[in-house]
């Protein structure tokens, strides 16, 4: 799991040393990170508190915080050592691949081994899981135009609405922006989804054990992979179906969304 932790931060690293000036581009990505993560959180809590009041209830558990906590610290952790990792290899110029797909797919493996020892109810099989891709994909066209009134100046209300579909997906956006409109826009694309997976990291250690399902639509099409483990570890392995389905869902829609959104 920390592998994954690392990887984000090396990769940000690398792709801002390959982008010409990244500080022009480093602001609207990260309002456009944040503001779609925390826009899919919130409308999937709203959501659940209409349909479903009693996923949202409960008393917040002492250990459950510390739990929490301790999450949170070991993070940070292997943020700052993947951070310092990736500006040491910057520095020296030096080159490595870092490709942990196989790592991934490894826990996805155990993953599911634990899948096939758990019993689940109906629950999830509920129409009430689309509520989480759904509240994703709202919450973000909302923060889209929000983040149209502040950034309206530098881009069109569409190429805003399209930069809030990747839903961390960037080895796709950052491709499909740069071919369907621009190099600076693919870049824009693939620093967003960068730093909507690291605050749907986030999300999910400091909010999860509390709010899963919000926790899980902030995470995006990477519910279903990257952040899997993370979803397992602190919303608990009940809600890994619903990261799985939502991850999907978001995963098929994302290139349609960005393509209708870009030539709407």
């Amino acid at each position: 799991m920390n592998s994954f932790m690392q990887q984000s931060p090396l990769e940000l690293t690398l792709a801002l040393d390959q982008i010409d000036n990244p500080s022009t581009i480093l602001p609207p990505a990260l309002l456009i990170a944040l503001t779609t993560s925390l826009g899919s959180f919130f409308t999937c809590l709203f959501a659940y508190t209409i349909f479903d009041k009693e996923s949202v209830k409960g008393k917040i558990s002492l250990q459950l915080f510390m739990n929490a906590l301790k999450n949170i610290a070991m993070a940070f952790l292997a943020l700052t050592i993947g951070v310092i990792l990736g500006i040491l290899l910057t520095q020296l110029h030096t080159h490595i691949p870092f490709n942990s797909w196989y790592l991934l797919l490894l826990f996805i493996f155990l993953i599911g081994i634990e899948l096939a020892f758990t019993h689940f109810n109906r629950t999830w099989l509920s129409w009430k899981i689309l509520i989480v891709p759904l509240a994703a994909f709202i919450g973000s066209c909302l923060a889209g135009f929000l983040n149209y009134s502040l950034l309206g100046h530098e881009f069109t209300l569409n190429e805003i609405l399209a930069l809030g579909q990747g839903y961390g997906w960037y080895s796709m956006s950052g491709i499909l922006f740069t071919q369907l409109h621009s190099a600076e826009l693919g870049g824009i694309a693939l620093l967003t989804d960068l730093f909507r997976e690291i605050v749907a990291i986030l999300l999910m250690y400091t909010m999860g054990w509390r709010f899963p399902r919000p926790a899980i639509s902030s995470a995006g099409a990477t519910s279903m992979d990257v952040t899997l483990a993370m979803v397992k570890q602190s919303c608990g392995t009940h809600y890994v179906p619903h990261a799985m389905m939502s991850g999907l869902l978001l995963s098929l829609l994302a290139p349609l969304l960005i393509t209708v959104f870009l030539n709407f």
